[in-house]
């Protein structure tokens, strides 16, 4: 390399500031030494050098000294802060080129700089956990976005559960994030109860797993648990989750109705009254809550779960459509879309599959319902989601509208 003392280019544009760009380009350069010409001591004396002069340098001549020295494998630390914190297109020029900005870097850039820079930073290659968990956690939306759409981006757990309860009303979010390999079931069955009819769709075919292998290993623990009188309240609780079976047995013993397929025939010839859904959902081995939540949806795919997992049939399907008065017919004699879509949801999936999806719901929203999480949802508390585990902070998020809110 020649010595940076003899570089061209030197001349100013604007006149009388000769000296001062010629010595800004040359300290640019000293800078950009291999260390086979310069050691780290004296890189970073002549950094600090820099560092003042670029503070009264113009905007062009920032640009000049960040685009030298955005390529280099090692900057001092104080030139690369000041550049990260400069204006946009000053500062992308290190974000977008500068392979050297350590996770330290690029984490105080997101806190100190703008949405802008936090922007351009989530179209960097190859972000680690740490830094998306900054970028993310201004709730930033066109932010968090290019995080969920930069296919090279890591993210935390923590990353993504703020976005699923983000996504709640930042709907434009929920595609991008049922794309990311970091979701996991339990924040994808959540989301399901605020996503459109497609993300619905590829929620199920992604999420809705089998409990085949768990029922498996488990197989022999029924009969421990029986020999215990069910006396364990955890190891009867995930049972629960894991068994093949999903009616309600004892609850035909307290019903009015012989078996699931009696209330639903009495919903659909006297139409759908509260006393009737309340059996309907402990038959089928809900809590009230689930069933109420199941029945009550709008775009219908979760009343088609119910019925698959609970091993009804296509007719007891339309029987409890038309308990609730839903449309199965346009006005010029079509099939309504949204009645299409929960017919088209009760014939892909599987039972297995549609017990998991129904189960996780049944747990998330009745037995995560303590008095706290109750008053949590109440007064509106989905800030402090951290305090909660997670069939809690589904409840919380699943819920919340529930309350007026």
């Amino acid at each position: 390399m020649s010595d940076p003392a003899h570089t061209s280019g030197d001349a100013a544009p604007q006149g009388g500031l000769r000296a001062r760009h010629a010595l800004l380009k040359r300290l640019a350069d000293v800078v950009s030494l291999p260390t086979s010409r310069i050691n780290a001591f004296e890189r970073a004396v002549t950094g600090d050098l820099l560092v003042e002069m670029l503070r009264l340098a113009s905007h062009e001549d920032r640009k000049r000294v960040a685009a030298r020295l955005a390529p280099l494998a090692e900057l001092p630390n104080a030139l690369a802060r000041m550049l990260l914190r400069d204006e946009p297109d000053i500062a992308g020029l290190l974000i977008e080129q500068c392979a050297s900005l350590s996770d330290a870097d690029l984490t105080a850039c997101a806190r100190d700089a703008g949405t802008e820079h936090r922007f351009m930073m989530a179209n960097r290659r190859a972000l680690s956990e740490v830094v998306t968990e900054t970028l993310m956690s201004f709730g930033e939306s066109q932010v968090i976005e290019a995080v969920l759409r930069n296919n090279t981006a890591r993210l935390s757990q923590v990353a993504v559960e703020g976005v699923v309860g983000l996504s709640r009303t930042e709907r434009s979010l929920c595609p991008h994030l049922l794309k990311r390999p970091e979701l996991r079931p339990s924040g994808a069955y959540v989301m399901f109860w605020w996503c459109g009819p497609e993300d619905r769709r590829t929620i199920l075919q992604r999420f809705a797993v089998s409990r085949e292998v768990m029922q498996e290993i488990a197989e022999d623990v029924f009969a421990l648990a029986a020999e215990e009188n069910w006396q364990d309240p955890v190891a009867r609780k995930a049972l629960q989750f894991i068994e093949r079976r999903q009616r309600n047995r004892a609850a035909v013993d307290k019903s009015p109705y012989a078996d699931l397929e009696q209330a639903v025939a009495a919903a659909a010839h006297h139409g759908l009254t509260r006393e009737t859904a309340t059996e309907i959902s402990y038959l089928a081995g809900l809590k009230p809550v689930t069933g109420a939540k199941i029945l009550g949806d709008a775009g219908g795919e979760p009343l088609a779960i119910l019925c698959k997992a609970a091993g009804l049939s296509k007719g007891d399907l339309t029987g409890l459509w038309r308990s609730m008065r839903r449309l199965e017919v346009t006005e010029d004699g079509g099939v309504d879309p949204v009645w299409e879509r929960v017919q088209i949801t009760y014939d892909m999936l599987a039972v297995d599959r549609a017990q998991t999806v129904l189960r996780y719901w049944n747990w998330s929203l009745s037995s995560a319902l303590t008095p706290a999480l109750l008053r949590a949802i109440r007064d509106g508390e989905e800030e402090a989601l951290d305090d909660y585990s997670a069939p809690e902070r589904a409840a919380m998020l699943a819920l919340a509208e529930n309350f007026g809110r």
